[in-house]
């Protein structure tokens, strides 16, 4: 078993928890990684930049002038690409970016990325949030307690996993910029967990996500792949 700190809201040492190996020690498997990351970015995309083809623009009905005699290249139409309104030659049309990525992949990514994060001792654990209202100077005292509000260097980017019912932390929290990023423990995923320094789970969040990732038939395949 991997063992996880364990910090109260004052920032006090308060253990530390144990974690499955298969969700927190196993190998990244790093192509793995970037493939299911690049898929997830592409199914960001809206697919919807468009150009129009020398069949969709107005005019060019009839031939700009004669064939020969003018002294001037030939032309068959304005729509042409090379004329100034023209239509667009292999632009860019509407097209879906998803890419077919297995449930097992992308466990298995979120999984190393997890381990990658825990290797480096980059994740916590909070025993209790210690927020009844939700005052963003609590969300600030937070981070501080923890260690994580970057004083004297660049601040770190915080994940907080947490719940919906936690609305008095999530309110304290989501007004902290960029650096904080708040999700859903089934929203977990590997792009967020590596695009951020540190991962900071409460116990009940951290047993949700090993309850969804670990165990089963996939839990020792991360370092054969």
């Amino acid at each position: 078993m991997t063992t996880l700190p364990v910090k109260t809201a004052a920032g006090a040492d308060a253990g530390t928890v144990d974690a499955p190996d298969d969700v927190f020690a196993i190998e990244p498997n790093v192509p793995l990684m970037h493939q299911v990351v690049t898929a997830q970015l592409a199914a960001r995309r809206a697919g919807t930049h468009s150009t129009k083809g020398r069949s969709e623009v107005s005019g060019g009905g009839a031939k700009p002038w004669r064939q020969k005699g003018t002294g001037r290249a030939r032309q068959g139409s304005i729509r042409a690409p090379q004329w100034r309104g023209g239509g667009i030659a292999h632009g860019p049309r509407p097209r879906d970016y998803a890419q077919r990525t297995p449930k097992k992949m992308i466990r298995l990514a979120l999984r190393g990325a997890l381990s990658d994060r825990a290797s480096e001792g980059r994740i916590l654990v909070v025993d209790e949030w210690g927020i009844a209202e939700p005052r963003t100077k609590a969300g600030k005292e937070l981070l501080r307690a923890l260690g994580l509000d970057g004083a004297g260097s660049r601040p770190p980017r915080v994940l907080v996993v947490l719940f919906r019912e936690e609305e008095a932390v999530w309110k304290s929290l989501r007004n902290l910029g960029e650096r904080v990023q708040i999700i859903l423990p089934e929203e977990l995923n590997a792009y967020d967990v590596l695009v951020n320094d540190w991962v900071v789970f409460s116990r009940a969040s951290l047993e949700t996500t090993v309850a969804r990732l670990g165990g089963g038939e996939e839990g020792g395949d991360g370092g054969d792949e």
